[in-house]
């Protein structure tokens, strides 16, 4: 794991994340995939119950997964699963609008909740074990902010501490959290996890992790 190279002034401890909820942002349109790719089923299981099972194998709960494009196709898919469903009316604004959605259904959920972990469809390596190190990692060092580093940069999964639940339901645009994972903030704990870098944007990527 490395952590941030902020000074020790430049941070500050948080008390450990005990009670951790995950958002599931599953709302985008899939327009470069040209289908659902929620949907899509890698090594026979859809994309998106690949996510939620590993959510739920983890300790973390409650998990919430945000719909939005295709509702009426996805959601089905998830009847089964005890997971908390938010529809996001504003899903083209972008991925900001999908995490303003989860996360204030989180809070509307729980009151106790110390942190929220914000996680994507498609990612073929998101695991309970993910979520697992990032939980560890905040425990380890306190920070507010945990986040999966791979590709040079910090990106989903990543944990936030509840201090950072105003700035997430207020934020706007098709970047989503981008911008507070890799901008001038201080307090972020980084672990690496390469194989994140992969996610499902376009058939070639899709038919790409299908062979491995």
């Amino acid at each position: 794991m490395n952590e941030s190279t902020a000074s020790p002034e430049e941070k500050s401890h948080f008390s450990r994340c005990e009670n951790v909820g995950v958002v599931i942002l599953a709302a985008g349109a899939s327009t470069r995939m040209g289908t659902p790719k929620q949907l899509l089923e890698l090594d026979g299981q859809p994309l998106l119950v690949r996510a939620v099972e590993a959510a739920l194998g983890s300790p973390a709960w409650p998990v919430v997964v945000v719909l939005g494009a295709n509702t009426e196709k996805i959601r089905p898919l998830l009847a089964r699963w005890p997971v908390l469903i938010t529809e996001n009316p504003a899903w083209s604004e972008g991925m900001a609008a999908s995490i303003r959605a989860g996360v204030t259904t989180l809070q509307q959920f729980s009151r106790r909740l110390d942190a929220a972990m914000i996680a994507l469809c498609d990612q073929p390596a998101f695991s309970a074990d993910t979520i697992a190190q990032l939980v560890a990692a905040q425990h380890r060092t306190r920070r507010s902010i945990v986040a999966a580093h791979y590709s040079g940069r910090h990106g989903a999964p990543a944990l936030f501490h509840r201090e950072h639940f105003p700035t997430l339901t207020h934020l706007t645009g098709e970047e989503g959290a981008r911008a507070l994972l890799n901008g001038a903030f201080a307090d972020i704990a980084s672990v690496d996890l390469p194989a994140l870098a992969v996610d499902l944007d376009t058939p070639e990527d899709f038919a790409a992790a299908a062979k491995t």
